[in-house]
């Protein structure tokens, strides 16, 4: 059963005649006692108002807390998400790279091939090209010595033939009578 202060202050004793208590002293107490119990009410009430307000600033931290926990486990799970995102990218980039590394390296490959095998024919075409000047040269400076001797063999035919016109004019010009040479055929 709750009093309240009003209670107190209307409280009502009975009388008794015989070792009865004094109207007076009784009234005073009952106010010192109400006056006392109304602050204590005021007192309770106002730390009840206060407990209240604590427990819903308390309540409040406590939905902040949530709050940042749970956007700390976001932010948790974005980092490893964007972590675990740049390590594929940077996985991918890496095996795309080496692709692109295997092609120029096998295309470089067949270029060294292809010009290795140009250089071989070039090789080739040189040693067919220097024995067939070789060759023409062979032929050429045979046909020139052929053309030498047949040119020495043509003035050896020539000078045999003026020595013998010569001397066939000479007959014939004694045979004439004239003894002498024929300024006309030397």
């Amino acid at each position: 059963m709750r009093i309240t202060p009003l209670e107190i202050q209307q409280k009502q004793f009975k009388h008794i005649l015989l070792r009865g208590l004094d109207p007076e002293d009784v009234q005073l107490f009952l106010e010192i006692v109400r006056t006392e119990f109304e602050e204590l009410v005021k007192e309770n009430n106002s730390l009840k108002d206060e407990l209240r307000r604590r427990l819903g600033e308390i309540e409040e931290y406590r939905d902040r807390e949530t709050t940042l926990k749970e956007t700390m486990m976001t932010a948790q799970r974005i980092s490893e998400d964007i972590k675990t995102n740049a390590k594929k990218d940077a996985e991918l980039v890496v095996s795309e790279a080496m692709v692109q590394a295997d092609k120029i390296i096998q295309g470089a490959h067949g270029r060294l091939l292809t010009i290795v095998e140009e250089i071989n024919e070039l090789k080739r075409q040189r040693i067919t090209y220097e024995s067939s000047l070789r060759s023409l040269l062979a032929a050429h400076s045979k046909l020139l010595e052929a053309t030498l001797e047949a040119n020495a063999e043509q003035t050896k035919r020539d000078e045999k033939v003026q020595f013998f016109a010569k001397k066939i004019k000479k007959a014939a010009s004694e045979a004439k009578g004239g003894g002498g040479d024929d300024p006309v055929y030397e």
